[in-house]
């Protein structure tokens, strides 16, 4: 096939970026192979935070049953003032209910955590579900002393759909390789979901006033609470790791819309984190965490390289060269995906949709580095506004509701 000059010109570099990222993936798919999660009996009081805010009541009630049902010692929910709905699905559990009218979900951690009264604090999302053996599989990597924080595996709960396949799709992806290999090389996982994240106690105590403190240029941030605990804790020398055999389950969106802004708010949260700690040298004690945070940062302006070509090779009707790119695109992805294919045979055939998704998300992580200083959460009606954390919508004090001078009322709610 006589191909263009321009295609060589071109396609050179690309074919030679293309063995570059592909080194990149075997460094960190390698490591990812190796790892397992932490065995052994060790035991460890915990206790379970979780902000509410305006979730689906049945959602809310299945996970409370599912936090109980792992008997662990506390289950502290932090409710919005205005969500008196899910406030009366708390009533029919035996749990500790916090009312606080302090809009933002940094503030609703650390009156739950203070409120703690265990060694270990499980920080979780109200829409998170999990399973039986959770509480016990969290506390096994504690038995290291140097452990400071362990994240879960997680998976999609109650929805079907192709956004709900692509997501599972990341989630394998994220779970299987990048945390994977962060935890076996260096123990340092560079973001421990908030949909369940462990730390000790007194990690959380220490890194609380920096926490509630965090400022990105000069303006207070909002969301990225999950990844800046991570960070903090990592900053006072423990290690985090991901706990694989505590699994998980959580809705995700089914929206085009609402998928978007949240990964917008995602990559927003990223790009600050990332560029701050690679700015500090903490970082550079743990060497596969800074290569990882370099390399996701490339990787979004590098992947649209490829489409780039495409749709030039398109418009040159250069037929055949487009049809084995996507032939590439297929079997690259798929071997990439393994881990999640060997579960799921049929999103084999979904692949070309992650493709898409994938190039669509490079997009989005370009503009959040553009437009990294806004602050605003896109799927809660809460943002920073002159500086102030504040409610956006049109949330009220339901009538009869009276706030102490502390913003919060605390009830023990019986069983």
């Amino acid at each position: 096939m006589n191909l263009p000059l321009f295609y060589y010109v071109l396609g050179t570099p690309l074919g030679v970026l293309g063995l570059i990222r592909w080194g990149a993936w075997l460094i960190r798919r390698v490591p990812a192979v190796m790892y397992k999660p932490i065995a052994g009996d060790h035991r460890a009081s915990v206790a379970i935070v979780v902000p509410v805010y305006q979730e689906d009541p049945e959602i809310l009630a299945t996970a409370i049953e599912s936090w109980l049902a792992n008997r662990v010692e506390q289950v502290i929910l932090v409710v919005d003032v205005s969500d008196t709905t899910c406030q009366d699905v708390a009533a029919r559990y035996p749990v500790e209910v916090i009312i606080t009218d302090v809009p933002g979900k940094r503030d609703a951690l650390r009156r739950g955590w203070r409120a703690a009264r265990t060694e270990l604090v499980a920080l979780v999302d109200s829409d998170t579900i999990w399973a039986d053996n959770v509480a016990t599989e969290v506390a096994k990597p504690f038995a290291d002393p140097r452990i400071g924080g362990v994240g879960t595996r997680q998976s999609v709960y109650g929805s079907t759909g192709f956004l709900s396949r692509i997501t599972d799709m990341f989630l394998d992806h994220r779970y299987f390789d990048e945390n994977a290999s962060q935890s076996r090389l260096g123990r340092a996982v560079s973001c421990l979901s908030g949909r369940t994240a462990v730390y000790r106690r007194h990690v959380l105590l220490e890194v609380e006033d920096e926490f509630m403190a965090e400022t990105f240029w000069g303006v207070p941030c909002l969301s990225g609470d999950d990844k800046r605990l991570t960070t903090l804790t990592l900053e006072r020398g423990y290690l985090t790791y991901m706990q694989r055999t505590a699994e998980v389950w959580s809705t995700f969106p089914t929206r085009w819309r609402v998928f978007f802004r949240q990964r917008l708010r995602w990559a927003r949260n990223t790009w600050r984190s990332d560029l701050r700690a690679l700015s500090k040298g903490w970082v550079w004690q743990h060497p596969f965490l800074a290569y990882t945070m370099i390399d996701k940062a490339l990787s979004g302006f590098t992947l649209l390289l490829g489409p780039a070509f495409f749709v030039l090779s398109l418009l040159h009707g250069n037929w055949i060269f487009c049809v084995v790119l996507v032939a590439w695109w297929q079997l690259s992805r798929a071997a990439k995906l393994q881990p999640h294919i060997r579960r799921r045979p049929s999103s084999f055939f979904v692949v070309p949709g992650y493709v898409a998704v994938s190039w669509v998300m490079a997009f989005i992580k370009i503009y959040a580095l553009v437009t990294i200083r806004r602050q605003r959460w896109g799927t809660r009606q809460v943002a920073v506004e002159n500086g102030q954390v504040v409610r956006t919508g049109t949330d009220a004090m339901p009538d009869g509701v009276v706030i102490p001078e502390q913003n919060v009322e605390r009830m023990r709610v019986p069983a």
